[in-house]
């Protein structure tokens, strides 16, 4: 039913005060007049009918015959009279009779937008799934699966446990108000860990099914070694990360670790670190010969370190030996050496 308020003339409201004037003057009380139009529809969208009626005080009091263009008194009670003269007047007066066809029309040219905004539509539904704990049984729970918000009010839902179509109550629609509905269905299922329980719901709105999964939670001794499983993995990959850094930050090679030698063009050294004795190092020379120290001493027999020896050849090391020259210092100075010894791996020379 769809209300309208028809543009009055002055003889639609001269006529329609003074039938309120005159019901208001027999003691009738308030009155409420108005005018009501309706397209009725049928199933395919075309257009069914047409009504229009004056009505007082929310009861028909004049209808229109959209056949015959004339208007009628609908009432039979006690204002028939008032009913049929008011449709007389109204009938006198073709303003009244072009303005219902129009009303008429217009309802021809809105039933095909009015019906593909409201029946066509499609709206799809939303899901979702309410687990409620079953107190005297605690390895039971009622699932409740909430469809709404679709429409056309047609509509399939079927419960899945793993993928199985389980059997359901019965769906009772109910309408929202605003041109969509609603509904829910009911399961029990059980609480035991493994199983998956669907809600899937069918209608014309969806290409394919809309499913919605539930599955039980972990008891309290699953979720501890839940917890104890994560917690031993962690602790695994944090000592398998510290291994693997150390091996990449190990040194390369076969001289890795050893000291660098030191600076060719530096003329001393930190301090003593030789021992005082004559050393029988593995490369003591077997007679008179030159030193091979890459800085030779200023003199023909005289060595270049800071603490020369009290041989007449001493060497140029930071801290020679009492001999003439030792085996050991890195910088020899270039006269002959002999060598203090025989020592391991070394061959007795002449003594001087």
């Amino acid at each position: 039913m769809k209300a309208a308020v028809l543009a009055m003339g002055p003889t639609g409201f001269g006529v329609l005060g003074a039938m309120g004037l005159a019901l208001s003057c027999g003691a009738a009380g308030a009155f409420v007049v108005h005018v009501a139009s309706s397209c009725p529809l049928t199933a395919n969208g075309s257009l069914g009918g047409f009504d229009l009626t004056v009505a007082f005080n929310k009861n028909p009091l004049v209808c229109y015959d959209p056949d015959a263009h004339i208007f009628y008194p609908c009432d039979g009670g006690l204002l028939h009279g008032v009913a049929t003269f008011v449709a007389f007047i109204l009938n006198y007066n073709a303003t009244w009779v072009q303005r219902a066809e129009a009303r008429r029309q217009a309802c021809t040219e809105l039933a095909a937008q009015f019906w593909a905004q409201t029946a066509l539509r499609r709206t799809p539904p939303q899901v979702r799934i309410v687990p409620i704990r079953i107190s005297n049984d605690p390895d039971t729970v009622r699932l409740i699966c909430h469809v709404w918000g679709f429409f056309p009010p047609a509509v399939t839902i079927q419960w899945l446990q793993n993928g199985l179509v389980l059997a359901s109550d019965d769906t009772e629609l109910l309408p929202n108000g605003d041109w969509t509905y609603r509904t829910q269905t009911t399961l029990r299922a059980s609480t035991a860990a493994g199983s998956t329980y669907t809600c899937s719901v069918w209608h014309s709105s969806l290409e394919q099914p809309l499913q919605v999964d539930w599955s039980p939670n972990l008891s309290p001794g699953m979720m501890a070694q839940v917890a104890v499983a994560a917690m031993a993995l962690t602790l695994g990959l944090v000592a398998f990360s510290a291994g693997v850094f150390s091996f990449c930050q190990r040194p390369q090679g076969p001289d890795a670790g050893s000291s660098p030698h030191p600076d060719a063009g530096s003329d001393s050294s930190p301090g003593p670190q030789n021992d005082p004795r004559p050393s029988s190092g593995p490369h003591p020379g077997p007679g008179p010969h030159s030193g091979s120290g890459p800085h030779p001493g200023p003199g023909p027999h005289s060595g270049s370190g800071p603490h020369p020896g009290p041989g007449p050849h001493s060497g140029s090391g930071p801290s020679p030996g009492p001999g003439p020259h030792s085996a050991s210092d890195p910088h020899p100075g270039p006269g002959p050496h002999p060598s203090p010894g025989p020592g391991p791996g070394s061959t007795p020379g002449p003594y001087p």
